[in-house]
């Protein structure tokens, strides 16, 4: 996934979200007239839907509805079941069932459209399966339901994005599904990066990603994670004496700055067995891990499973 030059939030962003997600990026171009309503059944997938075009109402869990105009993004992170129509209360029917497929991996993306006389709306909508595993705590203090409004999301990156898409969406030259595809997935680390920075005093993540010093940790980890760090070494690469260090990350975390690494490189461990063939002793050592047996101990302890049952069972599902 393509990260942003000289922007280490949205590296770490970009990192955890390359460990949550399974399989390829998935989306459509939909273009609308009302009247129409859309269902999306809850799943396992991280859904988002970014308005090119004219205006729609989001319904999630039978929430009151909340509406949505151009520029507006939103993401679904835990897969919950939400609607989306031209109106508030309007029937609606499955996604699949109006673009006669599912978003499946490896799919080209599709382009639905629901003729009328009505106004259009235009959107993209997709989404990527979440891996399976523990959750990356970034990402479980998100809420059901992600919006960013056009009005907060100018001068940023993910305004930046969603004009390139919205310019992108109805393109004709060959090489646009491939530069959509770029598109959306620095979406979702601009959607995250956005949301993560507007609730920094009310989320702790938020607030860690953004100081000084425990922001710096963890670039240092995502930059390096195989490295023998020791609390020793963090607390001189960050300039900061080692109680302030280990009280401020836990602070802000809710885990010691070791134990986050230990589960960081669990998790970087399952997406390697899930998509590439290295053997388990490669995986341990890039893990910093002399011992595959150690290494194997703590990713069971992690994870449940081990390595090899893990890579077992996600290739039989994935």
């Amino acid at each position: 996934m393509g990260t942003v030059v000289n922007d280490p939030v949205a590296d770490i962003v970009a990192d955890v979200v390359a460990t949550t997600r399974r399989g390829s990026l998935m989306y459509s171009r939909n273009r609308f007239h009302a009247s129409w309503g859309a269902a999306f059944p809850a799943g396992n997938l991280a859904s988002f839907h970014v308005i090119t075009t004219g205006a729609c109402w989001l319904t999630v869990d039978g929430a009151d509805p909340v509406q949505l105009t151009r520029g507006d993004v939103v993401l679904i992170p835990s897969g919950a079941a939400h609607e989306l129509a031209d109106a508030p209360g309007r029937p609606t029917r499955p996604m699949p069932e109006i673009a006669g497929r599912t978003l499946d991996d490896g799919a080209p993306p599709s382009d639905v459209v629901i003729e009328g006389a009505g106004p259009a709306t235009v959107w993209i909508c997709g989404g990527y399966r979440l891996a399976p595993g523990v959750q990356h705590p970034l990402t479980s203090v998100l809420p059901d339901v992600v919006v960013i409004t056009a009005a907060e999301a100018r001068g940023t990156g993910l305004g930046a994005a969603v004009d390139l898409i919205a310019a992108e969406v109805d393109g004709t030259d060959p090489g646009a599904p491939a530069v959509m595809a770029s598109l959306v997935d620095l979406l979702f680390v601009y959607l995250l990066r956005t949301w993560f920075a507007e609730h920094h005093d009310d989320a702790d993540w938020g607030r860690a990603l953004f100081d000084p010093t425990v922001g710096t940790a963890l670039s240092l980890f995502h930059a390096d994670p195989g490295r023998a760090w020791t609390l020793d070494t963090l607390a001189r690469a960050t300039r900061t004496p080692r109680a302030t260090l280990t009280r401020r990350f836990a602070a802000l975390t809710g885990q010691s700055p070791m134990a986050y690494l230990a589960a960081w490189r669990m998790s970087l461990a399952a997406r390697r067995l899930r998509d590439g063939d290295a053997t388990v002793r490669q995986i341990a050592h890039e893990a910093g891990y002399d011992s595959e047996f150690a290494f194997a101990r703590a990713f069971k302890r992690a994870t449940g499973s081990a390595p090899g049952q893990y890579r077992k069972l996600a290739q039989t599902t994935g």
